[in-house]
This record gives structure tokens, sequence and C-alpha cells, in this order.
């Protein structure tokens, strides 16, 4: 089970807390899991010094990286993924343990040292003794940048990229020429994207179908805009974000619903899930039986913690175990 977070942290994850907010899922604990083993590295494709274009300039590694901590959101997948074990990394959806989800169970050969994730402790950091410090998908400040990179050299968040809305194409892309991992990294992209369009071309119902994606929480109702990695999930299978939605987008990537908006998740295809709640809070909430979707049978409540987290994770890992088990549900759904 995962780890209870804080408050704070529920709130971040939800971005509820005001409009235009930015997501943040994660635990404010501190460090915790196992001691810190070395990453697993060699036998990367590339040569060394490698240079990574950056929203913050271009950082040069200069030889293959022993000690890698990962930050940012995903990243910790990503490296897994490209045979790199990080000796730290942070815990962004409260899974516990090694702080990734079972997608990615068995990829460690020693736990590593859980980091902070919203405000990582910067002698925590330092103490790891990284060579590498991925940060990729973050909330993408310059001051979290500059403290990171005084520890190592910091590869933070894509060009032309806001908080956290760094793609999983984009953070495997960042992470592979950062590992010198190239060659494995293109191939993983390929092969994933060539499952959402063998899933897309298997489900040719979804192509055009407008869809909501919601949450809910102790707060209320909110969903999801172009940039979140679920809706753009859902677009990489075919579907269109509801327009009416869409509308509300700011900088941010989720956007609050209120008791007088919640007919604003009415769509041929409506995704919701819970944040930290009981899911009877929604199926039990007036508003959504009201909601025409909810009565035609396309809504569907996602309850399955697991699939929930990866449907968020954005790692390539996390999404294919959600394109594997999410894509039966919407067609299920969507069934006349």
């Amino acid at each position: 089970m995962p780890r209870p977070l804080t408050r704070r942290a529920a709130l971040v994850a939800a971005a509820l807390t005001t409009a235009g907010t930015l997501a943040a899922c994660g635990s404010d604990g501190g460090a915790s899991g196992g001691g810190a083993a070395s990453s697993s590295a060699g036998g990367g494709d590339g040569t060394f010094p490698v240079t990574v274009s950056t929203a913050f300039g271009d950082v040069e590694i200069p030889e293959e990286p022993q000690r890698v901590v990962a930050l940012g959101w995903s990243d910790a997948e990503t490296a897994l993924a490209l045979g790199v074990q990080p000796v730290g990394a942070s815990d962004w959806l409260g899974f516990g343990g090694e702080g990734v989800g079972p997608w990615a169970e068995g990829l460690y050969d020693e736990a590593p040292e859980i980091v902070e994730t919203l405000e990582p402790s910067l002698e925590a950091v330092a103490a790891l003794q990284p060579d590498l410090i991925l940060d990729t998908r973050s909330d993408g400040t310059q001051e979290r940048y500059e403290q990171l990179r005084q520890i190592a050299p910091t590869v933070g968040v894509p060009e032309g990229v806001t908080q956290y809305r760094t793609t999983w194409q984009q953070q495997l892309d960042l992470v592979g020429q950062a590992l010198g991992r190239t060659d494995e990294a293109g191939q993983l992209r390929s092969d994933l994207e060539q499952r959402f369009a063998d899933a897309a071309e298997a489900n040719p119902g979804f192509d055009g179908t407008e869809v909501a994606v919601g949450a809910y929480t102790s707060e209320g109702f909110g969903a999801y805009v172009r940039g979140d990695t679920r809706v753009d999930f859902m677009e990489a299978l075919g579907f269109s974000n509801e327009p009416a939605i869409q509308d509300l987008a700011g900088e941010g990537f989720f956007v609050p619903i209120s008791e007088e908006q919640v007919p604003l998740l009415d769509a041929p295809l409506t995704v919701v899930f819970p944040i930290f709640v009981d899911p009877a809070q929604i199926t039990g909430n007036p508003l959504w039986q009201t909601l025409g979707s909810v009565q035609a049978g396309n809504a569907l409540l996602l309850e399955d913690e697991t699939l929930v987290n990866a449907f968020s994770s954005g790692s390539v890992l996390g999404t294919g175990y959600a394109l594997d088990n999410a894509v039966p549900l919407f067609a299920e759904t969507l069934q006349p």
C-alpha cells in the first residue's frame, strides 16, 4: 500500500488549490528506504562527454554516470527502463518501498534512498554523491535547478516546457541522452508509440470521440486539459479532449470544476478517478448521477489504484501498463 500523504501533498497532487495550479503528486516524507546502491550504468551506446539541451541551457555530462539521483516525476522509472538503477529517487505517487509502481518491480538490485518530492533535501541529495541528477519533470523553476546544479550536473525540464508538462517521450529522450543510452531510449519510444497506434487501429470508435478526464478529491471535482499525461494518453488513442473543458485551460494542466460546472464532465466518454477519497463518494454524488454519460452507461470510474497510478505516471513503463489494462475498459464503456 502507498504511504499516507500529507494534506498539502494531497492538494498539490490533485492540483485543486487554485485555478491554474500545476499538480505534483507526491509525499513530503523524509528520506527512507535502503542504502545507496551504485547505478548500473555500463554498456551505454553513446560516448562521453555528452551535452543535453534543457530549458536552462546546455548541460554537459563529462563521463558516463555511475551514481544517478532521479528526482523528477517518473525519472527513476525511466532510468530503470533504460537499465540504470538510481542511488536516490523521489516517490511522487507514494508507492513506498522502492518508490516505483509494480510495473517496475524487480528492476532494482538494491532499493534507492528515497528523497522528498516537492522540496528535496539538498543535504540528502549531496550525501548520495551523485554524478548526475535527473529532474526532467518537476516544477521547472530556475531556483530549484540552480540549487541542484551546485551538487552535480542536472538535467531539468526540456526547452519550451512548463511545470510538470514534460511528455513521456521528452523524458525518455532526455534521460536516454544523459545516460548515453539513446539507442535504447529510441527503441522504447518506438515500441510504445507502435502499441498506441495498434490500439487505436483496433478500436476505430475511439477516433474523434470526445472524452472528459476528471478526478474527485475532498475538494470536489476537477478535470485535466491538453498537456497533461492522462489527456495526452487519450488523444494518442484518437480521442479528443472535451472542448468545453479545454476552453478552461490556463497555464496549468488541471482545472477545478465547481458544482455548477459538473455538467462539463458530460461527454461521449467520461473517465474519472478518485484521489485520496473513497470511490463511493463519486458514485453516491447526486451531481455525478445527473450526468448524461453516467445515465447512458458511458462513464468509467477507475477504481483500481494500480491502474490509476499507471495512468497518471507518465513513464514509459507505467504508460505501457495503462495501455494494456485501460484500453479494454474504454472500449467496453463505449459499447452500445
